[in-house]
C-alpha cells in the first residue's frame, strides 16, 4: 500500500499522476480504435480481414497473457507497464507514418497488430495490479469508480473525434480512401502515449522499493495462479461464464458494428463513432448506478450479472432493425448501461477478494477471457459474414447471450456470488 494516508484521491500524488497520465492515453486509444477497423475496410473491403487482423492482436495477447501477469506478480507492476506502452507507442507511431505516407499494406498491419497484441498481455494485468498498491483498501472502490468514469468519459468523447477526424481528413492525393484523417488518428494516439510514459515514470510504488522476492521459475507461478483460480468456486464459476460471454457474443459485436456503419448507416467512419460514443455513455451513466444496483440485489452479483445479460443478448438482438446512427446509438446505449451497472461491481469483488500476492494472476486470466478470446471469435465472426447476412449475426450474438444467462441461472455459485464474500485462500 502507500507508504502516506491521504483524506482524499487526489491528495495522493501518484494516484494524480496515474490518473492524469491514463485519461490523456485512454483518450488517444479511442482514435485508433475506430482508425484501424476502417483501416482495414478500407484497404481490403472484406470483415474476413478485419476479423483475422484482430485475431492477430489476441493470439498473442492470449498466449503471453498468463505470463505476463506472472512477471507482473515477481516484480513492479509499474516498471512491466511503462515497457508495455512505450512498445504500443513506437507501434502506432509506426502505423500512422505508413497510413500518412501511402506505405502501408494488409502484411504490415498484422505485424504491428502481433506486436501491439503482445505488448497489451503484459500492460493489462499490470494496469490491474497498480491501483491496490496506490491506495488504501477503503478507497479501492472510489478508485475503480473513477478509472471506470474517466474510460467511459474518454470513449463518449473519442470515438466521435475519431470519426469527425477521418472524415476531414477524406481526400488529397492518397490512393486509399480517409488515408490523411486516419493517419492523423494513429498519430494523435501515438502522441498521447507520451503523457502515460511521462506520468509513469514520475509515480512510485511499494513494488518499486521493495519488490517480490520470486519464488520457482515463471511457468510454474502461471500454474500456481490458475490453480488459485481454480480452487475458488464462485471466482472460477464466474470467469468460466466471462469465457463463454466473450466467444459467442464479444466477437460477432466487435465485427459487426464497423461493417453496420459501413454498409447500412449513412454517415460512415462518423456512424461507427457514434455508436461507440453511444455505447460508452451508457456504460458511463450505469457506472454510477452500480451502487443502487447492488444495494437492490442485496449483494448477490451474480444473480444481478445473468439478470442484466439477460435483457442486454435481446437489446443486442435488436441491431438487426437498425438502419439509421440514431437508432443503433439508442440501443447500444442502453446495452452500456446495462453493462456498466454491473462492472465496477465485479471488478472491485475481484480485487478484493484475491490476495496481492496473486492479483496479477488472477486479473490475467479474467483479462484473458476477454481481451484473447474475444478477437478470436471476431476472426471467425468475420469468416461467417460470408455466409451468413449482417442481420443473422446480430440475432446470433443477442439471443446466445441471453440463451446462455438464463441457463447459468441454474449454477449456484454464479447465482450466489456476493460482495461481502470472504478474500480466497493464497496458494
Amino acid at each position: 500500500m502507500s507508504d502516506s494516508k491521504p483524506a482524499t484521491l487526489f491528495s495522493n500524488r501518484n494516484f494524480k499522476l496515474l490518473f492524469g497520465g491514463s485519461t490523456v492515453s485512454a483518450l488517444g486509444d479511442q482514435f485508433t480504435l475506430v482508425a484501424l477497423p476502417w483501416l482495414v475496410l478500407k484497404l481490403t473491403g472484406n470483415p474476413a480481414a478485419l476479423g483475422l487482423v484482430l485475431a492477430a492482436m489476441a493470439l498473442p495477447r492470449a498466449a503471453f497473457m498468463l505470463i505476463g501477469g506472472a512477471v507482473v506478480d515477481r516484480m513492479s507492476p509499474r516498471r512491466v507497464l511503462l515497457s508495455a506502452r512505450a512498445v504500443n507507442a513506437l507501434c502506432v507511431a509506426i502505423l500512422a507514418v505508413l497510413v500518412l505516407s501511402g506505405g502501408v499494406h494488409m502484411w504490415l498491419v498484422y505485424v504491428l497488430a502481433l506486436s501491439i497484441g503482445v505488448s497489451t498481455a503484459f500492460a493489462y494485468p499490470a494496469g490491474s495490479a497498480i491501483l491496490p498498491q496506490l491506495v488504501e483498501p477503503g478507497q479501492l472502490r472510489g478508485a475503480n469508480s473513477l478509472f471506470m468514469g474517466m474510460r467511459q468519459l474518454t470513449m463518449v468523447a473519442g470515438p466521435v473525434l475519431a470519426g469527425v477526424v477521418i472524415s476531414l481528413g477524406a481526400g488529397g492525393q492518397h490512393a486509399l480512401a480517409d488515408a490523411r484523417g486516419m493517419g492523423l488518428a494513429f498519430s494523435m494516439d501515438a502522441i498521447s502515449f507520451l503523457f502515460s510514459l511521462a506520468s509513469l515514470a514520475m509515480v512510485r510504488i511499494h513494488s518499486d522499493r521493495h519488490p517480490p522476492r520470486p519464488v520457482g521459475g515463471l511457468l510454474a507461478n502461471v500454474a500456481a495462479g490458475i490453480r488459485n483460480v481454480w480452487s475458488d468456486l464462485p471466482l472460477r464459476a464466474f470467469i468460466l461464464y466471462a469465457a463463454v460471454v466473450s466467444v459467442f457474443v464479444g466477437g460477432p459485436i466487435q465485427v459487426g458494428l464497423p461493417v453496420l456503419a459501413d454498409t447500412r448507416l449513412d454517415l460512415g467512419a462518423a456512424s461507427l463513432g457514434i455508436l461507440m460514443t453511444a455505447n460508452a455513455s451508457g456504460i458511463f451513466v450505469g457506472s454510477f448506478l452500480s451502487g443502487v444496483g447492488t444495494r437492490l440485489a442485496h449483494g448477490r452479483l451474480g444473480l444481478m450479472v445473468l439478470c442484466i445479460d439477460s435483457i442486454a443478448g435481446l437489446t443486442l438482438a435488436a441491431l438487426t432493425l437498425v438502419h439509421s446512427t440514431l437508432t443503433g446509438a439508442v440501443l447500444l446505449a442502453c446495452v452500456g448501461l446495462l453493462s456498466g451497472s454491473m462492472q465496477i461491481a465485479m471488478y472491485t469483488w475481484i480485487q478484493q477478494r484475491v490476495p496481492q500476492e496473486m492479483l496479477g494472476r488472477t486479473m490475467s486470466v479474467l483479462l484473458f477471457t476477454f481481451m484473447g478470446l474475444g478477437p478470436v471469435s471476431a476472426a471467425i465472426a468475420g469468416g461467417l459474414l460470408k455466409l451468413i447476412s449482417l442481420t443473422a449475426l446480430f440475432a446470433g450474438a443477442g439471443f446466445t447471450l441471453t440463451l446462455i444467462a438464463l441457463a447459468c441461472m441454474n449454477s449456484r455459485q454464479l447465482r450466489n456470488i456476493g460482495a461481502t464474500q470472504p478474500l480466497a485462500n493464497s496458494t
